[in-house]
C-alpha cells in the first residue's frame, strides 16, 4: 500500500470516528429529552451513555459523551427538559452530567486492563454508575448546601439516587441487549 493509500485509509477512519461520536452524542441528546413519567420521571439519558460506550468503545463513547456537554454548556438544548448552558452543569444535578464521563473513563480504563467481554463491560458500567451517582451526590450536597441549606447524606442519596438504581440498572441491561444485536453493523477499527 502506498502513502497515499494509508493516507486515505487514515483519514477515512478518523471521519468515520467523527461520525460515530456525533452521532453518539446525538442519541445522548435525544434520549435526554425522553422522560418516563412515574413517581420519580427519569430520561433514558443514562440508557444512552450506556448504549453508546458499548456500540462506540470506551474512547469514542466518551468523547461522544463530551461532546454531549459541550454542546448543552454552550446552550444547545441537550439536557433532559431541553435544558441547556452552564447553569444546568453547575446547577445542584449538574454533578450527574458530568458524572457521565466518569463512567466512560472508568469503561476504558476497565476493558483496557481486563479481557474485553460482557462481564467486564457490565462491571465497568456499574461501577462507573456508582462514581457518577457518588460525584452527581457530593455536587448536589454541595450546591443545596451553598444555595438552600445544610442537607444529610441519607436525604439526598433518596432524591438522587436510590429511586434511579433499578431504573438504571434496567436500562444498562438494555442497552447490552440492543449493543448485542447492533454491535455486528459498527465497524471499531
Amino acid at each position: 500500500m502506498s502513502r497515499e493509500e494509508a493516507g486515505k485509509t487514515s483519514s477515512k477512519f478518523k471521519t468515520l470516528d467523527l461520525v460515530y461520536c456525533s452521532m453518539g452524542a446525538a442519541l445522548i441528546a435525544v434520549c435526554s429529552w425522553i422522560s418516563i413519567p412515574t413517581a420519580v420521571p427519569f430520561t433514558l439519558q443514562t440508557f444512552a451513555v450506556f448504549l453508546v460506550l458499548l456500540l462506540l468503545g470506551g474512547e469514542r463513547g466518551t468523547i461522544a459523551t463530551l461532546v454531549y456537554v459541550l454542546l448543552g454548556a454552550v446552550g444547545a438544548p441537550v439536557f433532559a427538559g431541553f435544558k441547556a448552558g452552564l447553569g444546568v452543569l453547575l446547577g445542584s444535578t449538574g454533578g450527574y452530567i458530568i458524572g457521565f464521563l466518569f463512567t466512560g473513563l472508568i469503561y476504558i480504563l476497565f476493558t483496557r486492563l481486563f479481557k474485553n467481554n460482557i462481564v467486564i463491560k457490565l462491571a465497568a458500567l456499574v461501577l462507573g454508575l456508582i462514581v457518577c451517582y457518588a460525584f452527581g451526590t457530593a455536587w448536589f450536597m454541595h450546591v443545596y448546601l451553598k444555595n438552600t441549606g445544610e442537607v444529610g447524606l441519607l436525604t439526598v442519596l433518596g432524591w438522587c439516587v436510590f429511586p434511579f438504581i433499578i431504573p438504571d440498572l434496567v436500562k444498562m441491561a438494555l442497552a447490552a441487549v440492543i449493543a448485542k444485536r447492533i454491535e455486528p453493523v459498527i465497524r471499531r477499527k
